[in-house]
């Protein structure tokens, strides 16, 4: 854990440097004990870090807009459970409306219910994505850390950062971001987690 350790710790000072997020204070292991066992997953090494630093939370923008941090302590635990089911929800609609489906799922039924319906079966084996920032994702898992933040709409998967440090800088502060993939190693970013990387 030691190296998620480092890499969570870097992210939130960067997230505290740029001013643009409120922070509270960070998740207790009691209140990860907590989410984790409500909500089936486990918090990578790198993310739990960075929340046990200090909670970015935020208000509804003027327009009603939900604030697009994960308030992992408040009360509204069906925000949470809608953040951590929209990235399979977004291939099932997919898979309903724009003819998407994976060829290692076998021929696709006519059907678009039971398309849906087949998908939906495939896709509960696929790894639990954890919400970051608005639909920006890191795959869920204790011992793992490292892994680049996707932004997941539906079925359209990018990178948005090759870890979680470099993720707060491209989302919060351009001025210190790389301009493109790998300027510092001169490799380029590469998705680690099955299915997810693949869209």
């Amino acid at each position: 854990m030691e190296e998620g350790a480092r890499s969570g710790a870097e992210a939130a000072r960067r997230l505290a440097r740029t001013g643009r997020a409120e922070m509270l204070p960070g998740l207790s292991d009691a209140e990860f004990d907590r989410i984790e066992e409500e909500f089936g997953f486990a918090f990578s090494d790198d993310h739990r870090v960075f929340l046990a630093a200090g909670l970015p939370v935020g208000r509804p923008d003027p327009h009603g807009r939900p604030s697009p941090w994960p308030n992992w302590r408040g009360p509204d635990r069906d925000d949470l459970r809608w953040r951590l089911e929209r990235p399979v929800d977004g291939v099932l609609f997919d898979v309903e409306h724009n003819s998407f489906w994976r060829r290692e799922w076998g021929p696709r039924p006519a059907a678009p219910a039971e398309a849906v319906t087949a998908a939906r079966a495939e896709l509960a084996t696929v790894p639990q994505m954890v919400p970051v920032y608005a639909h920006r994702y890191l795959p869920a898992g204790r011992g793992t850390h490292g892994h680049p933040v996707l932004s997941i709409q539906q079925t359209d998967v990018i990178y948005y950062g090759a870890d979680l440090p470099d993720y707060v800088d491209r989302e919060f502060n351009a001025a210190a971001a790389p301009r493109g993939w790998g300027e510092e190693d001169g490799e380029e970013a590469e998705a680690t987690v099955p299915f997810w990387r693949d869209l």
